[in-house]
């Protein structure tokens, strides 16, 4: 059963990750429409950078739980060479479950001031007035998944570690080895 939820998630944070990837690639031809109307028409389309930092804080947000699966996320990992590999599964577990109860703070936080958008109705400040609650759901959404899919990774993980199969566990949180991202920048 965790297996399955486990790899029904990595699939849904790919196709985040690409739904996130096209709010990017939009985002730069409609600046580059924008330009391009103010150099040589000299008219704006108004709202074209508004638009452009929704769609980067979805995106991001969209992307950050295919990275976990990846595990691409920044570590300070200097240490870890030092310390007994009998220890590395452990450390590997106390990161993710840092990293994703840093992440649930932030999605409590969010879902606060998605509450109060939706309560009071809040706009942006801009010309556009565009409805907050249109980007922060979506943002939420994205960090929320994060959360749920970083719980799913350290349960099974877990779980690995009780079968004994230190491997997997490795496989699953821990840091990359050089041949790993060599193979991933042949593929």
């Amino acid at each position: 059963m965790l297996d399955k939820l486990l790899g029904g998630a990595q699939r849904l944070s790919l196709w985040m990750t690409w739904l996130g990837g096209t709010l990017i690639v939009f985002s730069a031809f409609l600046i580059t429409l924008e330009v391009f109307l103010r150099k040589v028409f000299n008219i704006s389309l108004g709202g074209a950078d508004e638009i452009s930092g929704y769609a980067f804080g979805v995106a991001t947000a969209l992307a950050l739980s295919f990275v976990l699966f990846e595990r691409a996320h920044i570590r300070v990992d200097a240490l870890l060479g030092a310390i007994p590999k009998a220890l590395h599964p452990f450390i590997n577990l106390f990161g993710l479950v840092l990293l994703t109860g840093f992440a649930l703070v932030i999605v409590v936080m969010v879902c606060g001031m998605v509450a109060d958008t939706l309560a009071n109705g809040s706009r942006s400040i801009t010309p556009m007035r565009v409805p907050l609650a249109i980007p922060q759901i979506p943002w939420l959404l994205g960090w929320m998944f994060f959360v749920g899919s970083g719980v799913l990774i350290a349960l099974t993980a877990i779980r690995q570690y009780f079968r004994g199969d230190l491997a997997a566990v490795q496989d699953l949180i821990g840091v990359k080895s050089l041949d790993e991202q060599i193979e991933d920048e042949t593929v």
